[in-house]
């Protein structure tokens, strides 16, 4: 049973809400380091292994700092991740830009940095061509339809917006050929939150026996096979996280299987994680504003959905500690709520805790990844600082929190004293 423990004390978070008050995300730099380091080891084994972090999860510069300096590229997804990259070094064929409905700008910026392109559609190799000209890499994401089964997360691939059909693959890499593109890759991405390690070994298996198939009708060579993302966290304490070195073994017994023995190396492996890189580093610090007891029995916090919209909009757990109540009994039953006005603005429902007191502080876990990024404003919320825990100990505001001024920034009061 995995432990949901926490990388810092009572005393600690009171000392940072003494300079930058609840709520607030905190990330733990240590934590990300030793787990980036571990996925970097078991992958490594993979011919050319780059894992490009998923700015969408996490986009702060600092986190990006952090893995650009074990050698982690950036998984792209819009024009400000693109300029996020840049403003952190990562250019060049460090960025994998992977984007769907993509306007013009976006494709030019990106080819400018020199970003591997990778196209989720078989009319975007005109529109690229026409938007900024064809880069000499090329990547196409693959949506293996009933080849492969979803998850509960990402919906079906037959249902899903994303990807060629293996039909449209050949036909948009022999265009690409016919168009003087003489670097190939390809891409997939199936799943979110992933937690069976055979479903990323399946997902390389497909993918290397199109490369095959590919290959050998057209006589083309593909540089990478970027298999996605999608590795889960355990988010609830009774669940194990997902073994890296099973996935990276048997990812390359399938590519010593389908790729080497069939003369198709040097193939590069890459991933594009996000949620498991970042995702169980952080936490939602928030204090107990009111205690309600009518029906039920309600923990009013002063964060809400706008600070972690996850459990409210999907039922997702998230694992709830009182500081300094640790190792007190789960006595009393709870809904963990914010003040947001919705009635789904919950972080728990029928959640077991210890007795909880006003001026109590929560820690929600697992925050780091699809925590702060999905914020949101409705209710005038106003979107909530993220602090880094130091491996020293000590620790840096990298996002302050919004104020009333940045909720009005983008409101036009000049033109309001004329309208009538």
């Amino acid at each position: 049973m995995v432990s949901k423990t926490l990388p810092f004390t009572k005393q600690k978070i009171e000392e940072i809400a003494a300079e930058y008050p609840t709520p607030f995300h905190v990330y733990d730099e240590k934590g990300i380091l030793e787990n980036a380091r571990k996925l970097k080891e078991a992958f490594g084994i993979l011919e050319g292994f780059t894992e490009y972090f998923a700015v969408k999860a996490l986009p702060n510069p600092f986190i990006m700092k952090i893995l650009k300096k074990e050698g982690f590229g950036a998984d792209c997804s819009s024009l400000p991740e693109l300029l996020l990259a840049e403003k952190v070094g990562i250019v060049g064929e460090g960025i994998m830009f992977s984007s769907n409905d993509t306007p013009k700008e976006e494709f030019v910026k990106a080819k400018e940095l020199g970003a591997i392109i990778n196209l989720d559609d078989i009319s975007h190799i005109q529109y690229l061509e026409e938007a900024a000209g064809l880069p000499d890499l090329v990547c196409f994401r693959y949506n293996p339809g009933a080849l492969k089964e979803g998850n509960t997360f990402i919906g079906n691939p037959e249902e899903a917006k994303y990807g060629f059909t293996r039909e449209q693959l050949l036909e948009g890499y022999r265009t690409l050929a016919e168009k003087g593109v003489k670097r190939f890759g390809i891409h997939t991405m199936v799943a979110s939150n992933e937690l069976d390690p055979q479903y990323f070994i399946e997902t390389a298996r497909i993918i290397f026996e199109v490369i095959a198939e590919i290959s050998g009708e057209l006589g083309i060579h593909f540089e990478f096979a970027n298999l996605g993302g999608g590795i889960g966290i355990p988010y609830k304490p009774d669940q194990e996280p997902v073994p890296y070195d099973v996935i990276a073994k048997g990812v390359k017994e399938e590519y010593d299987r389908l790729i080497e023995a069939n003369g198709l190396a040097p193939l590069k492996i890459f991933l594009e994680c996000g949620r498991v890189i970042t995702g169980p580093y952080g936490y939602l610090i928030t204090s107990v504003r009111h205690l309600k007891h009518t029906y039920k029995d309600y923990v009013g916090t002063d964060a809400c959905m706008a600070n972690l919209m996850r459990p409210g909009v999907y039922g997702a757990y998230h694992h709830i500690t009182v500081l300094g109540k640790e190792n007190a009994p789960t006595t009393h039953k709870y809904d963990v709520t914010g003040s947001l006005c919705e009635n789904n603005d919950k972080f728990a429902i029928d959640r077991m805790l210890p007795d909880i007191e006003t001026g109590d502080i929560l820690a929600i876990h697992d925050s780091g990844a699809h925590g702060h990024a999905m914020g949101f404003n409705y209710n005038g919320k106003l979107r909530s600082a993220e602090i880094l825990l130091r491996n020293d100990g000590s620790f840096i505001q990298i996002r302050r929190a919004e104020t009333v001024d940045d909720y009005f920034a983008t409101l036009d009061f000049g033109n309001l004293k004329s309208f009538e």
